[in-house]
């Protein structure tokens, strides 16, 4: 039987430290840039432990009361290839430090992003209109 080709599976994360903006990684491989903290789902995984594993690789930060927030899937939101992403949006305490896939991280106050790699300034403007 052949398998279908289909797209990746990914998830991101919105973490918001209270009282300080969103955690955001800068990207160690291409497509470079600032971005939410995420990844591949591996196989055998459930995209909940997928977001809490990356969010630990990536920053350091354990991510609690984590709820999904909506899947996005325009076919060339990534560049790679075609990608589907759950995010998931929750919250953390603690000093963020990158690790993994991340060359920095860094927290940014919400009034003040910088540009984003993917369609992460999509998701951060329809997490803060309350779009889904």
């Amino acid at each position: 039987m052949t398998r279908p080709t289909t797209p990746l599976l990914a998830v991101d994360a919105i973490v918001d430290l209270p009282g300080r903006g969103v955690v955001l990684i800068e990207r160690r491989n291409p497509p470079y840039g600032w971005a939410l903290p995420g990844g591949f789902v591996d196989v055998g995984e459930s995209v909940e432990d997928a977001v809490v594993r990356e969010v630990l690789e990536e920053t350091a930060l354990r991510l609690r009361d984590a709820r999904q927030f909506h899947v996005y899937s325009d076919p060339a939101r990534d560049p790679r290839g075609h990608t589907v992403s759950v995010v998931f949006a929750g919250t953390a305490s603690g000093e963020p430090r990158s690790g993994d896939d991340a060359k920095a991280v860094r927290v940014f106050a919400w009034d003040d992003l910088p540009e984003l790699a993917f369609d992460h300034a999509r998701i951060l403007d329809d997490y803060r209109r309350a779009r889904y």
